[in-house]
Protein backbone atom coordinates (compact mmCIF):
# COMPACT_ATOMS: atom_id res chain seq x y z
CA UNK A 1 0.00 0.00 0.00
CA UNK A 2 1.47 3.15 -0.56
CA UNK A 3 0.31 4.98 2.73
CA UNK A 4 1.37 1.81 4.48
CA UNK A 5 3.79 2.56 7.49
CA UNK A 6 7.43 1.23 7.00
CA UNK A 7 10.54 1.20 8.64
CA UNK A 8 12.62 3.70 6.79
CA UNK A 9 16.32 2.51 6.16
CA UNK A 10 18.99 4.47 8.48
CA UNK A 11 22.10 5.92 7.38
CA UNK A 12 25.52 4.89 9.72
CA UNK A 13 24.78 8.31 11.26
CA UNK A 14 21.55 7.18 12.29
CA UNK A 15 20.01 9.47 10.99
CA UNK A 16 16.53 8.06 8.22
CA UNK A 17 17.54 8.07 4.63
CA UNK A 18 15.45 9.83 2.40
CA UNK A 19 14.97 12.39 5.70
CA UNK A 20 13.86 15.78 4.12
CA UNK A 21 16.91 18.29 4.01
CA UNK A 22 16.85 20.59 6.98
CA UNK A 23 18.79 22.81 4.77
CA UNK A 24 17.08 22.96 1.84
CA UNK A 25 14.78 26.18 3.14
CA UNK A 26 11.45 24.82 1.92
CA UNK A 27 9.10 24.58 4.54
CA UNK A 28 6.43 21.93 4.37
CA UNK A 29 2.71 22.19 3.83
CA UNK A 30 0.24 21.30 6.30
CA UNK A 31 -3.25 21.66 5.74
CA UNK A 32 -5.47 21.24 9.02
CA UNK A 33 -9.21 20.43 8.54
CA UNK A 34 -11.80 20.93 11.36
CA UNK A 35 -13.37 17.62 10.97
CA UNK A 36 -11.09 15.65 9.02
CA UNK A 37 -7.27 14.44 8.40
CA UNK A 38 -4.12 16.76 8.66
CA UNK A 39 -2.92 16.94 4.91
CA UNK A 40 0.75 17.12 4.62
CA UNK A 41 2.92 17.02 1.78
CA UNK A 42 5.53 14.56 1.53
CA UNK A 43 7.80 12.47 1.47
CA UNK A 44 7.10 12.83 5.11
CA UNK A 45 8.33 10.41 8.32
CA UNK A 46 6.35 10.28 11.23
CA UNK A 47 7.43 9.51 14.87
CA UNK A 48 4.91 7.99 17.07
CA UNK A 49 4.53 7.85 20.99
CA UNK A 50 6.17 4.57 21.31
CA UNK A 51 9.23 5.88 19.47
CA UNK A 52 9.09 3.90 16.10
CA UNK A 53 8.97 5.76 12.74
CA UNK A 54 6.98 5.30 10.28
CA UNK A 55 7.36 6.79 6.54
CA UNK A 56 5.68 7.46 3.46
CA UNK A 57 6.88 8.39 -0.04
CA UNK A 58 3.92 9.99 -1.36
CA UNK A 59 3.47 13.40 -2.66
CA UNK A 60 0.74 14.03 -0.17
CA UNK A 61 -0.36 12.35 2.80
CA UNK A 62 -3.23 12.49 5.44
CA UNK A 63 -2.89 11.49 8.95
CA UNK A 64 -5.51 10.75 11.60
CA UNK A 65 -6.06 13.08 13.78
CA UNK A 66 -9.70 11.41 15.47
CA UNK A 67 -7.08 8.25 15.92
CA UNK A 68 -10.24 5.89 15.02
CA UNK A 69 -8.03 4.58 11.68
CA UNK A 70 -6.92 1.27 11.89
CA UNK A 71 -3.89 2.40 10.09
CA UNK A 72 -2.89 4.98 12.26
CA UNK A 73 -1.13 7.53 12.27
CA UNK A 74 -2.38 7.39 8.41
CA UNK A 75 -6.24 8.32 8.01
CA UNK A 76 -8.74 5.73 6.14
CA UNK A 77 -11.41 7.91 6.53
CA UNK A 78 -12.79 6.03 9.69
CA UNK A 79 -14.26 9.72 10.93
CA UNK A 80 -16.67 10.49 8.65
CA UNK A 81 -18.50 7.12 10.42
CA UNK A 82 -19.56 9.01 13.71
CA UNK A 83 -18.79 12.54 12.46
Amino acid sequence: MPNSPSEPARHPSGAPSGAPEAASGEARRVVVRRKGPMLVEGPVEVELEDGSVVSSDRFQVALCTCRRSRRYPWCDTSHRDRA
